[in-house]
């Protein structure tokens, strides 16, 4: 234990800080200007000059580490008047804007003079005369009001890991610039403009538009872009979301924030959305009124299930939506539809992923703290780039890289090209082949633990031969050897799967054998989540087999306990998965389909077929806040509340339960309140008051969320089970090696871009300036022995469909390799591939499709 005093106040120290820290954990504060919670000492500004006893000169409180027995004061007549030197050399070449400054209101270094000085200055120098600069879509430069803190060339570089901003020049003439010049090209986290304590880099979203004591509200709510459930803190000015801001210590990202939970707020104000029902009549959409709108979806839907059975309705459900909204949606289709055709495009591979591993390691095998990442002495990444897919899951993997841990990835993996990853890049469809390979001589360097015969068994069956590996996938065998030495070495090593290793004909084998390397290893495993609620729609029994808390349809014990809760008998037999329900909408057995906060037209491979299948449905209602691709096939569309505009919970992929806080006020109706409504109108009443009963219901029903309460939920800490075990249905798993023939040509790789996410982004505008049209990607050897020029218009083609698009050339892709992205309207990936469904894993697999490029115009 350390003891300082601190202006006459005794503090005790468990751990060596510096006297800054020791000041801050007491309620003391020291003005600073380069010093900041998320960076490593600097001692740069000089501001934050302290005096200690026995020691001859100010000392500076962010880099003088605490020690027994020292006494400090923080604000004397010398410090003040240091401090004021110090402003008065800031002051020679900041430009006295105050006024016109965005800053001004929050701006440190205007505070500081406030209080210290100086009023007037004893150097005459010219002050520097810079342009402002707007060369950049979304951050202003104003670098003549720079303090040369380099804050955020730190902020970039140690904690992003992006170092796209360095200084540049020297001397008086030294300036912060992106290394790009003009436009930033980096990965637009917007950390830079959260760290500048004066207005030198500010966001254009709000430029010149109001001062913070113009804010009305701030608002601390869950990002609705992805599974890590990110804390923002929205800051509202006249009922609209003026700002995000990134507040160090907040939430299960700590205040770091990605381009699309910085600059992808904009679209809860965005002109297109639905504002009132629309009901199809003579083949035109036109208005209507909510009690028309619901009676006539009461009326048809009832009418079907009359006349076909309550088996030719199936629902869809949104891993956007919040918990509460997909627990009432599904306990609509099941107690006043009857049928438990109720699924989600989490079904695409995260569902069967999480089922299959956790059934092989046990449940809750793939529920782990993110932080712990950083801590770890290896992460091994295959699937998927989680700087693209979780990009603040990314950054601690990349925290880890410094502080010495190993990444090991298969395939390339652009976000960690420059921390140094241990690479193996096999030949397409290959991936298999070394994953056996990885498993067979991790065997021979570890020993096995007798706590899982059946997958043990599994391992000693699996034995490759580096012979035939290299010959197979291309990779040298002493790369292969290099890859498993390293990674054998690691004693706290981490799993990250992403979906590209699941969505191919090998993917239930492929997660075999990941989840036998996690349990050589002692390793534990994460899931990259694309949704921001993909893990609660699970939760809350939006799948076909499962009630909510993962309690089985087909076992009578646990469906009784549901009957009893709801009031209603229940079907017992299995539904259709989202799959199933295309097929039979396409066959005819499906006649009406209820789409809630989802877009499958788009969302789903084979696109055109999609479409097909759902317009020979009867009856389609699309209940959304944007008129999507399969809302304009709807007999009815139901306008929803959007994120920022509603309440309730996610529950994120550490399945952490978190509070989605309403920051807006727009009329409208929740999700759940509408299906409620109709509910009433079939004639089962759902009555709940407010969003917080229905929760309260959920953890009335189900064992994880067992006594769960919105106030324990604030705490930030709540993890599920919660006040139970978590008891989950037991599925027997086998998955088999497929043959696979390695076709030459062309393959098609889904881009998961950093500033997108599905079709929600394109209502952003924003991140429609970073990142605004569709593209298709290669690298420059595919190019030139194409002989395709970037910029050109190319073709590309499938036996399924064929778009045009731009061509981009991108060196991180391998060869043969064609990546486009599944976000633009008509321009989707999804739209060129076919799939078929693994019988183990449920997931769509897309990697057997033939492609063809070539110049458009041919």
């Amino acid at each position: 234990m350390i003891t300082i005093t601190i202006n006459g106040k005794e503090i005790k120290i468990e751990k060596p800080v510096t006297v800054l820290e020791a000041a801050k954990s007491a309620g003391i504060k020291i003005p600073t200007l380069c010093s900041h919670e998320w960076l490593e000492k600097y001692g740069g500004c000089r501001i934050c000059l302290v005096e200690v006893e026995k020691m001859p000169r100010l000392q500076t409180s962010c880099t003088l580490m605490a020690a027994d027995g020292m006494v400090i004061n923080t604000e004397t007549k010398k410090i003040a008047e240091a401090r004021k030197g110090v402003l008065e050399f800031l002051l020679i070449n900041h430009p006295l804007d105050c006024p016109v400054c965005d800053k001004a209101g929050e701006c440190e270094l205007q505070d500081l003079v406030v209080k210290y000085g100086a009023s007037s200055s004893r150097f005459k120098e010219e002050k520097r005369k810079k342009t402002e600069s707007l060369e950049d879509p979304l951050i202003v430069r104003n670098t003549d009001r720079c303090i040369m803190c380099t804050r955020c060339v730190r902020m970039c570089a140690g904690v992003q890991g992006a170092s796209a901003l360095s200084v540049v020049n020297r001397g008086g003439l030294s300036c912060i610039e992106p290394f790009s010049g003009g436009k930033y090209d980096c990965e637009y986290c917007g950390l830079c403009i959260a760290v500048c304590p004066v207005g030198a880099m500010m966001s254009r979203l709000h430029r010149h538009n109001y001062r913070p004591w113009f804010i009305s509200d701030t608002v601390e709510t869950i990002c609705p872009y992805c599974g890590v459930g990110c804390t923002l803190t929205l800051q509202v000015r006249s009922n609209v979301i003026g700002r995000v801001i990134a507040k160090a210590g907040k939430g299960v990202n700590d205040g770091l924030i990605c381009s699309k939970g910085m600059f992808g707020y904009e679209f809860v104000r965005n002109p297109e959305k639905l504002r009132m029902p629309l009901i199809r009549k003579r083949g035109v959409l036109l208005e209507s009124t909510w009690e028309e709108a619901i009676s006539l979806v009461a009326r048809r839907l009832s009418e079907i299930s009359g006349r076909y059975g309550s088996k030719s309705i199936g629902g869809i459900a949104s891993p956007r939506c919040t918990n509460e909204d997909n627990y009432v949606f599904q306990k609509f289709m099941r107690v006043a539809l009857k049928t438990n055709n109720i699924d989600s495009t989490a079904r695409s591979w995260y569902a069967g992923a999480q089922r299959f591993i956790e059934n092989i390691l046990g449940q809750g095998s793939t529920a782990n703290i993110i932080s712990g990442l950083s801590n770890s002495d290896a992460v091994f990444i295959a699937g998927g780039d989680p700087l693209s897919v979780n990009p603040v899951l990314g950054l601690q993997i990349r925290a880890c890289s410094k502080k010495g841990g190993k990444i090991f990835t298969l395939g390339n993996i652009k976000g960690f090209q420059y921390f140094n990853p241990i690479t193996l890049n096999p030949a397409y469809l290959t991936d298999t082949f070394v994953l056996e390979f990885i498993l067979t001589e991790l065997k021979k360097k570890k020993e096995l633990y007798n706590t899982n015969s059946s997958l043990e068994k599994k391992i000693a069956d699996i034995n490759a031969s580096i012979n035939d590996v290299e010959k197979t996938s291309g990779i040298s065998k002493d790369e292969l050897r290099k890859f498993v030495d390293s990674l054998s070495q690691s004693l706290s090593a981490c799993v990250v799967i992403g979906r590209d290793i699941v969505q191919t004909k090998n993917g239930a084998y492929n997660l075999l054998l990941l989840a036998a390397i996690s349990y050589i290893l002692n390793a534990r495993i994460y899931l990259l989540s694309e949704l921001p609620n993909e893990q609660g729609v699970l939760d809350m029994g939006c799948m076909p087999d499962m009630l909510p808390g993962y309690r089985q349809v087909a076992n009578s014990e646990q469906r009784k306990k549901y009957e009893r809760d709801w009031g209603s008998m229940l079907p017992n037999e299995k539904g259709l998965t989202i799959f199933e329900m295309i097929d039979a909408a396409k066959k005819g057995s499906l006649k009406a389909l209820y789409v809630m906060g989802e877009n499958p037209v788009f969302n789903i491979p084979d696109s055109k077929n999609v479409e097909a299948a759902i317009r020979n449905v009867e009856f389609l209602v699309v209940q959304d806040i944007f008129f999507s691709e399969t809302a304009k096939m709807a007999d009815v569309v139901l306008p929803a509340l959007s994120w920022g505009e509603k309440e309730g919970t996610f529950t994120n992929l550490e399945r952490r339960i978190q509070r989605l806080k309403k920051a807006v006020h727009r009329d409208g109706k929740d999700d759940w309140k509408i299906i409620c409504e109709l509910s009433e109108k079939l004639g089962y009443d759902f009555i709940y008051p407010d969003t917080e009963s229905v929760f309260d219901e959920i953890s009335r029903v189900s064992p994880l969320y067992k006594g769960l309460k919105y106030k324990y939920i604030e705490r930030g800490n709540v993890m599920y089970p919660y006040n139970s075990s978590s008891d989950m249905a037991i599925v027997d798993v086998n998955a088999s090696k497929h043959e696979i023939s390695v076709r030459e040509g062309l393959y098609i790789k889904v881009e998961q871009p950093l500033f997108h996410s599905r079709t929600l982004s394109r209502k952003a505008p924003a991140l429609l300036k970073i990142y605004p049209n569709a593209s298709v990607k290669i690298n420059q050897r595919t190019a030139d022995r194409l002989s395709l020029q970037a910029g050109g218009m190319m073709r590309i083609t499938t036996k399924v469909n064929s778009i045009e698009l731009p061509l981009n050339v991108d060196s991180s892709l391998d060869d043969n390799c064609i990546m486009l992205s599944n976000n633009f309207e008509d321009k989707g990936a999804y739209s060129l591939v076919e799939y078929s469904v693994d019988s183990v894993t449920g997931a769509a697999c897309i990697d057997a499709n033939d492609i063809k490029i070539e110049k458009a115009g041919r």
